[in-house]
C-alpha cells in the first residue's frame, strides 16, 4: 500500500508559477516511476510528466520547456514546477505512483486553475 498527499494547487494568473508537491508514504520501496496526470473539465486525465526510477523524465509535448518534474534524494517525493502557466493549464493535478507490480497508486488530486 501507498499513500499519496498533494499540495500547491491554487489560482496563478497567466504567465505565473506553482509548484505541486507529492508525498509518498507505505511500501515506497516497490515504486517504479512517479507522476503527475491532469484532468481538465469534459477531457480525459492525461499524462503531464513522468520520473522514472532511474531519473529518466518525460513530458506531455504542450508542457515541455514549460513544465520541470523531480523527486527528493529518498525517491519518496516527486514535485513539480509550473511555469509561464497558460489558461488551458486549468486542470485537477494528480499525483500518480506505478508500481513495479503494474499496480498504480493515485493522488486526491489538487486543483489548478489558471485565470485573470
Amino acid at each position: 500500500q501507498v499513500q499519496l498527499v498533494e499540495s500547491g494547487g491554487g489560482l496563478v494568473q497567466p504567465g505565473g508559477s506553482l509548484r505541486l508537491s507529492c508525498a509518498a508514504s507505505g511500501t515506497v520501496f516497490s515504486i517504479f516511476s512517479m507522476a503527475w496526470y491532469r484532468q481538465a473539465p469534459g477531457k480525459q486525465r492525461e499524462l503531464v510528466a513522468a520520473i522514472v526510477h532511474d531519473g529518466v523524465t518525460d513530458y506531455a509535448g504542450s508542457v515541455k520547456g514549460r513544465f520541470t518534474i523531480s523527486r527528493d534524494n529518498a525517491k519518496t517525493s516527486v514535485y513539480l514546477q509550473m511555469n509561464s502557466l497558460k489558461p488551458e493549464d486549468t486542470a485537477i493535478y494528480y499525483c500518480n505512483v506505478h508500481m513495479w507490480s503494474q499496480y498504480d497508486y493515485w493522488g486526491q488530486g489538487t486543483q489548478v486553475t489558471v485565470s485573470s
